[in-house]
């Protein structure tokens, strides 16, 4: 590696952890590069073993890192940020949040307007370097922009975007992650429904969701161009089609989204609620 840049996870939990490894299977970092802290660190046992640097030490963590990935809930947030905040020096930290609902002025607000802070919302996916991943920053920062979406093509695709859509990038893209592997659940019951094996069933659902999804990736097309390429008159396509319309099917995932995006948007609000 030429630059040998360090990073801090704080809050390796479930999306910090599978960022750590989706971050050294890409070979953006190695695993002696990365320090990964929670308060039950005895969880990151597995990861040590495997060369992790790991603790509950959040000082010594920012204290040995470039990049500070705050991964945190958000009801724990403000007191990390208070706690790291006279450690951060401006120039050298680079500081990263994928917590939902927290705006970058907030988190200025609380470790000072000097730092540069990189909002990023990647999914689940970024562990086998498939994540989609949208990044944020306000004016006075969107220098880093490049050198923070060259780490994360590294683990999928990025997307530059506006602050005031972060809100939505979690409920598409992060939350969405859950509703196309519900949706696959539900296709591979019903292969089971109408003959095979449950394990015949899944692979077929998975990988036509993997096909579908590579064509519109490959030929940037919409949806209904490549429906309509499989679609044919009083054929069981359509037939299938207009069961799941009748049934809700569109409406439903559409209310889950903007369900999903509601909730976001108040998940740090409510940090003193839970």
């Amino acid at each position: 590696m030429s630059t040998r840049k360090k990073l801090a996870i704080i809050g390796a939990g479930n999306i910090g952890t599978v960022i750590a490894k989706g971050l050294r299977a890409s070979g953006r970092f190695s695993e002696e590069d990365m320090y990964l802290t929670r308060r039950k660190s005895d969880l990151l046992d597995p990861l040590g073993d495997k060369g992790f640097q790991i603790g509950h030490d959040n000082l010594h963590a920012v204290h040995n890192a470039d990049y500070i990935l705050i991964a945190v809930e958000p009801r724990q947030v403000d007191d990390v940020l208070k706690e790291i905040g006279p450690e951060l020096k401006a120039g050298k930290h680079l500081v990263m949040s994928v917590v939902s609902g927290m705006f970058i002025n907030q988190i200025k607000s609380i470790i000072g307007e000097k730092h540069t802070v990189v909002r990023v919302m990647p999914n689940t996916a970024i562990a086998i370097c498939e994540s989609m991943t949208c990044l944020a920053a306000d004016k006075t920062d969107e220098h880093v922009l490049q050198e923070v979406e060259n780490i994360f093509n590294q683990v999928g695709s990025t997307l530059i975007i506006d602050e005031e859509q972060m809100t939505a990038s979690t409920a598409l893209g992060a939350c969405g992650i859950a509703f196309f592997l519900r949706a696959i659940r539900a296709a591979s019951q019903g292969g089971i429904e109408i003959g095979f094996h449950s394990e015949e069933a899944l692979t077929i659902a998975s990988q036509t969701a993997r096909g579908a999804a590579s064509l519109l990736l490959s030929k940037e097309r919409h949806p209904e161009h490549e429906i309509d390429r499989v679609t044919t008159p009083r054929g069981c396509t359509i037939t299938g089609l207009n069961q799941m319309e009748h049934a809700g099917f569109s409406s439903a995932l559409i209310k889950g989204i903007t369900a999903s995006a509601e909730k976001a948007s108040g998940l740090y609000k409510e940090k003193d609620c839970k």
